[in-house]
């Protein structure tokens, strides 16, 4: 199953956020075993090199971001992404252009702890839990 991560769920796992760094580290640990196919967009990277820096400092950060540039696979944000998801019914704008993304490279869900967010998309959206309960019981 090839999944996007939602910028929180990699924010999660990179800062250790409790209560949320489990669930997020066993997602990374199916991805690691290569029982699915993870990606991110362009703008996680961005925006976990920006959060990270304010919260832990420059270094952190930029090992942060060399970790996940070397892991995961990266969904290009481009002109055409950007027009794709201006023109989808989210009321945020960055969560539309995840879901561009996920769309554009024929993902297959995308995981996020915001699914109210989600609530428009055309695309299977789940939680870290339940995500991760859905592939149990395959």
């Amino acid at each position: 199953m090839r999944v996007l991560f939602d910028s929180d769920v990699v924010l999660d796992y990179v800062l250790d956020r409790k209560p949320f760094a489990e669930p997020a580290a066993a997602l990374f640990e199916l991805y690691r075993l290569g029982n699915i196919d993870c990606y991110v967009s362009g703008i996680t990277i961005v925006n976990v090199f920006y959060v990270t820096r304010k919260l832990k400092g420059l270094g952190v950060a930029r090992l942060a971001v060399e970790g996940l540039l070397a892991a995961l696979l990266v969904c290009p944000v481009d002109q055409n992404i950007l027009n794709d998801a201006y023109r989808l019914p989210f009321s945020d704008y960055e969560d539309a252009v995840q879901h561009a993304c996920a769309a554009a490279g024929r993902l297959d869900a995308i995981v996020t702890r915001n699914l109210e967010d989600y609530k428009n998309a055309t695309l299977p959206v789940f939680t870290p839990a339940d995500f991760l309960n859905r592939l149990k019981g395959q």
